[in-house]
Protein backbone atom coordinates (compact mmCIF):
# COMPACT_ATOMS: atom_id res chain seq x y z
CA UNK A 1 0.00 0.00 0.00
CA UNK A 2 1.39 3.49 -0.91
CA UNK A 3 2.84 5.35 2.11
CA UNK A 4 1.03 8.69 3.67
CA UNK A 5 2.22 11.77 2.57
CA UNK A 6 2.63 13.71 5.98
CA UNK A 7 2.20 16.79 4.92
CA UNK A 8 -1.42 16.09 4.07
CA UNK A 9 -2.73 15.76 7.93
CA UNK A 10 -5.13 18.36 9.11
CA UNK A 11 -4.10 21.32 11.09
CA UNK A 12 -6.89 21.09 13.19
CA UNK A 13 -9.95 18.95 14.34
CA UNK A 14 -13.11 20.45 15.43
CA UNK A 15 -14.11 20.16 18.63
CA UNK A 16 -17.27 22.18 18.75
CA UNK A 17 -20.09 22.73 16.49
CA UNK A 18 -18.71 26.02 15.43
CA UNK A 19 -14.75 24.89 14.37
CA UNK A 20 -16.99 22.32 12.74
CA UNK A 21 -19.47 24.04 10.47
CA UNK A 22 -15.92 26.24 9.36
CA UNK A 23 -14.10 23.57 8.16
CA UNK A 24 -17.49 22.52 6.29
CA UNK A 25 -17.55 26.22 4.94
CA UNK A 26 -13.69 25.67 3.55
CA UNK A 27 -14.27 22.16 1.82
CA UNK A 28 -17.91 22.90 0.26
CA UNK A 29 -16.09 26.61 -0.88
CA UNK A 30 -13.26 24.07 -2.22
CA UNK A 31 -15.26 22.13 -4.41
CA UNK A 32 -17.13 25.05 -6.26
CA UNK A 33 -13.36 26.90 -6.55
CA UNK A 34 -11.70 23.56 -7.80
CA UNK A 35 -14.77 22.73 -10.19
CA UNK A 36 -15.58 26.53 -11.33
CA UNK A 37 -11.32 27.31 -12.01
CA UNK A 38 -9.38 23.77 -12.16
CA UNK A 39 -6.94 22.67 -9.60
CA UNK A 40 -4.22 24.64 -10.73
CA UNK A 41 -6.32 28.28 -10.21
CA UNK A 42 -8.37 26.47 -7.26
CA UNK A 43 -5.74 28.62 -4.57
CA UNK A 44 -6.20 28.64 -1.07
CA UNK A 45 -6.92 32.16 -1.37
CA UNK A 46 -9.66 32.23 -3.63
CA UNK A 47 -10.96 29.23 -1.14
CA UNK A 48 -10.75 31.50 1.59
CA UNK A 49 -12.64 34.11 -0.04
CA UNK A 50 -15.31 31.84 -1.49
CA UNK A 51 -15.86 30.63 2.47
CA UNK A 52 -15.78 33.99 3.45
CA UNK A 53 -12.96 33.60 5.80
CA UNK A 54 -9.50 34.90 6.60
CA UNK A 55 -6.63 32.97 4.63
CA UNK A 56 -5.44 32.86 8.12
CA UNK A 57 -8.22 31.02 9.54
CA UNK A 58 -7.86 28.73 6.87
CA UNK A 59 -4.51 27.97 7.83
CA UNK A 60 -5.88 27.04 11.02
CA UNK A 61 -7.62 23.85 9.73
CA UNK A 62 -5.69 22.44 6.50
CA UNK A 63 -2.01 23.28 5.47
CA UNK A 64 -2.22 23.48 1.92
CA UNK A 65 -5.21 22.75 -0.56
CA UNK A 66 -3.47 19.51 -0.86
CA UNK A 67 -4.65 18.61 2.14
CA UNK A 68 -8.04 20.04 1.58
CA UNK A 69 -8.49 17.77 -1.91
CA UNK A 70 -7.17 14.59 0.60
CA UNK A 71 -10.38 15.58 2.75
CA UNK A 72 -13.03 15.88 0.09
CA UNK A 73 -12.00 12.47 -1.21
CA UNK A 74 -12.21 11.14 2.28
CA UNK A 75 -15.78 12.91 2.17
CA UNK A 76 -16.94 11.85 -1.28
CA UNK A 77 -16.24 7.99 -0.38
CA UNK A 78 -18.05 8.31 2.87
CA UNK A 79 -20.94 9.75 1.80
CA UNK A 80 -21.25 7.19 -0.66
CA UNK A 81 -24.51 5.12 -0.16
CA UNK A 82 -25.23 1.29 -1.54
CA UNK A 83 -28.92 1.60 -1.37
CA UNK A 84 -29.81 -0.62 -4.32
CA UNK A 85 -27.64 -3.25 -3.17
CA UNK A 86 -29.34 -3.13 0.54
CA UNK A 87 -32.64 -3.53 -0.81
CA UNK A 88 -31.09 -7.35 -2.04
CA UNK A 89 -31.10 -8.45 1.47
CA UNK A 90 -35.01 -8.24 1.10
CA UNK A 91 -35.21 -9.38 -2.35
CA UNK A 92 -32.00 -11.01 -3.85
CA UNK A 93 -33.66 -12.10 -7.46
CA UNK A 94 -31.77 -12.59 -10.77
CA UNK A 95 -27.90 -13.30 -10.65
CA UNK A 96 -28.32 -10.07 -13.32
CA UNK A 97 -30.40 -8.10 -10.75
CA UNK A 98 -27.58 -8.48 -8.01
CA UNK A 99 -25.09 -7.45 -10.17
CA UNK A 100 -27.21 -4.58 -11.65
CA UNK A 101 -27.54 -3.28 -8.17
CA UNK A 102 -24.26 -3.07 -7.55
CA UNK A 103 -23.19 -1.45 -10.95
CA UNK A 104 -26.35 0.92 -10.47
CA UNK A 105 -24.90 1.87 -6.98
CA UNK A 106 -21.65 2.65 -8.18
CA UNK A 107 -22.90 4.73 -10.77
CA UNK A 108 -25.08 6.92 -8.49
CA UNK A 109 -22.88 7.44 -6.31
CA UNK A 110 -20.28 9.26 -8.75
CA UNK A 111 -23.02 11.34 -11.07
CA UNK A 112 -22.69 14.74 -9.15
CA UNK A 113 -19.86 17.07 -10.53
CA UNK A 114 -17.30 15.15 -12.75
CA UNK A 115 -15.39 17.90 -12.78
CA UNK A 116 -14.65 17.78 -9.33
CA UNK A 117 -14.70 13.87 -9.13
CA UNK A 118 -11.94 13.97 -12.28
CA UNK A 119 -10.01 16.35 -10.24
CA UNK A 120 -9.90 14.07 -7.33
CA UNK A 121 -8.77 10.90 -9.46
CA UNK A 122 -6.06 12.68 -10.97
CA UNK A 123 -4.89 15.51 -8.43
CA UNK A 124 -5.64 14.09 -4.86
CA UNK A 125 -2.83 12.91 -2.75
CA UNK A 126 -2.69 10.33 -0.24
CA UNK A 127 -2.98 11.70 3.74
CA UNK A 128 -3.29 8.69 6.56
CA UNK A 129 -7.29 9.77 6.46
CA UNK A 130 -7.94 8.78 2.94
CA UNK A 131 -5.91 5.62 2.95
CA UNK A 132 -7.52 4.57 6.26
CA UNK A 133 -10.87 5.67 4.73
CA UNK A 134 -10.21 3.77 1.14
CA UNK A 135 -9.39 0.08 3.34
CA UNK A 136 -11.89 0.93 5.57
CA UNK A 137 -14.56 1.16 3.04
CA UNK A 138 -12.97 -1.26 0.54
CA UNK A 139 -12.97 -4.63 3.31
CA UNK A 140 -17.03 -3.52 4.27
CA UNK A 141 -18.00 -3.52 0.36
CA UNK A 142 -15.95 -6.62 -0.82
CA UNK A 143 -17.36 -8.55 2.61
CA UNK A 144 -21.06 -7.11 1.53
CA UNK A 145 -20.55 -8.23 -1.93
CA UNK A 146 -19.11 -11.57 -0.92
CA UNK A 147 -22.09 -12.22 1.36
CA UNK A 148 -24.39 -11.49 -1.86
CA UNK A 149 -22.54 -13.74 -3.99
CA UNK A 150 -22.62 -16.30 -1.15
CA UNK A 151 -26.30 -16.60 -0.82
CA UNK A 152 -27.04 -16.57 -4.72
CA UNK A 153 -27.54 -20.03 -6.32
CA UNK A 154 -26.44 -18.75 -9.74
CA UNK A 155 -22.90 -17.73 -8.46
CA UNK A 156 -20.42 -20.83 -9.75
CA UNK A 157 -17.02 -19.53 -9.02
CA UNK A 158 -13.88 -20.96 -7.72
CA UNK A 159 -13.19 -18.50 -4.44
CA UNK A 160 -15.62 -16.18 -3.07
CA UNK A 161 -13.22 -13.80 -1.92
CA UNK A 162 -11.36 -12.84 -4.92
CA UNK A 163 -14.57 -13.24 -6.88
CA UNK A 164 -15.71 -9.81 -4.49
CA UNK A 165 -12.68 -8.24 -4.40
CA UNK A 166 -12.52 -8.76 -8.70
CA UNK A 167 -16.03 -7.29 -8.86
CA UNK A 168 -15.84 -4.54 -6.65
CA UNK A 169 -12.10 -3.31 -7.94
CA UNK A 170 -13.76 -3.83 -11.49
CA UNK A 171 -17.26 -1.77 -11.13
CA UNK A 172 -15.62 0.72 -9.18
CA UNK A 173 -12.56 1.30 -11.59
CA UNK A 174 -14.49 1.38 -14.32
CA UNK A 175 -17.25 3.48 -12.99
CA UNK A 176 -14.84 6.56 -11.73
CA UNK A 177 -13.34 6.10 -15.65
CA UNK A 178 -17.09 6.97 -17.31
CA UNK A 179 -18.09 9.56 -14.70
CA UNK A 180 -15.14 11.55 -14.60
CA UNK A 181 -13.90 11.71 -18.20
CA UNK A 182 -15.56 13.04 -21.58
CA UNK A 183 -18.70 11.09 -21.59
CA UNK A 184 -18.23 9.53 -25.18
CA UNK A 185 -20.86 6.33 -23.92
CA UNK A 186 -24.19 6.71 -22.44
CA UNK A 187 -24.42 5.37 -19.18
CA UNK A 188 -27.57 3.14 -20.08
CA UNK A 189 -24.73 1.63 -22.15
CA UNK A 190 -22.03 1.40 -20.08
CA UNK A 191 -24.45 -0.29 -16.99
CA UNK A 192 -25.58 -2.89 -19.46
CA UNK A 193 -22.43 -3.72 -20.61
CA UNK A 194 -20.71 -4.08 -17.33
CA UNK A 195 -23.69 -6.13 -16.02
CA UNK A 196 -23.29 -8.12 -18.49
CA UNK A 197 -19.81 -8.67 -18.69
CA UNK A 198 -20.08 -9.48 -14.69
CA UNK A 199 -22.99 -11.82 -14.73
CA UNK A 200 -21.16 -13.61 -16.98
CA UNK A 201 -18.22 -13.98 -14.96
CA UNK A 202 -20.05 -14.79 -11.56
CA UNK A 203 -22.02 -17.52 -13.45
CA UNK A 204 -18.68 -19.81 -13.65
CA UNK A 205 -18.73 -19.23 -17.92
CA UNK A 206 -21.80 -21.51 -18.08
CA UNK A 207 -23.13 -19.07 -20.65
CA UNK A 208 -21.78 -19.74 -24.66
CA UNK A 209 -21.27 -16.77 -26.52
CA UNK A 210 -21.10 -16.17 -30.76
CA UNK A 211 -21.37 -20.30 -30.90
CA UNK A 212 -18.60 -21.05 -28.73
CA UNK A 213 -17.65 -21.58 -24.93
CA UNK A 214 -15.66 -18.78 -24.14
CA UNK A 215 -13.78 -20.63 -21.44
CA UNK A 216 -12.77 -23.92 -23.12
CA UNK A 217 -12.43 -22.23 -26.57
CA UNK A 218 -14.16 -25.13 -28.08
CA UNK A 219 -15.97 -23.73 -30.90
CA UNK A 220 -19.22 -25.91 -30.61
CA UNK A 221 -19.99 -28.45 -33.73
CA UNK A 222 -19.42 -27.95 -37.12
CA UNK A 223 -22.95 -27.70 -39.24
Amino acid sequence: MPSADRHLQPRRRPRQVRAELTRERILTAAAHVFAEYGYAAGTTNRIAEQARISIGSLYQYFPNKDAILAELMVRHIDRGTWTQADRLDLSPGSLETTVRALVRDAIDNHRDDPQLLRIMIEEARLSQDLLDTIERHGRKRVAQVQDLLARHPDVHVGDLGIAAELIVFTVETNTHKLMAGPRTVPVETFENELVDMVTRYLRGGRQPRGGHDAWSGDPGPVR
